[in-house]
């Protein structure tokens, strides 16, 4: 029964750290994509920095990445940025590899 137990904490280990790198690396993503947008808005510095922890905190608002989409290509187009939906969504799908990335090498 020892083994079964130990089998059993080690997978529940597993899990847990599976999930805090699945939300650390879409955390990161969404940061990354924000400075991107911030760039577009023309914001820098401090503002940049601060858009980016806007669209970190809308993932919070809903489940799925719906929610970030439509903040980012929301501000975009409120500020007269000609990017649309699809180039949003097609920068965060890149995003995620790098995202992912720096979370793996980070440990």
């Amino acid at each position: 029964m020892s083994q079964f137990d130990d089998r059993q904490k080690g997978q529940e280990a597993k899990f847990a750290f599976d999930a805090e790198k699945k939300f650390k690396a879409e955390a990161r993503r969404n940061k990354l994509l924000g400075i991107w947008a911030a760039e577009l808005l023309g914001l820098t510095g401090d503002e940049a920095n601060a858009y980016a922890a806007e669209v970190v905190a809308a993932d919070f608002t809903s489940a799925g990445d719906g929610d970030v989409l439509d903040k980012v290509a929301g501000d975009l187009k409120a500020k007269g940025v000609a990017v649309d939906e699809a180039t949003v969504r097609q920068k965060m799908d890149a995003l995620v590899h790098i995202a992912n990335e720096q979370v793996a090498s980070e440990g």
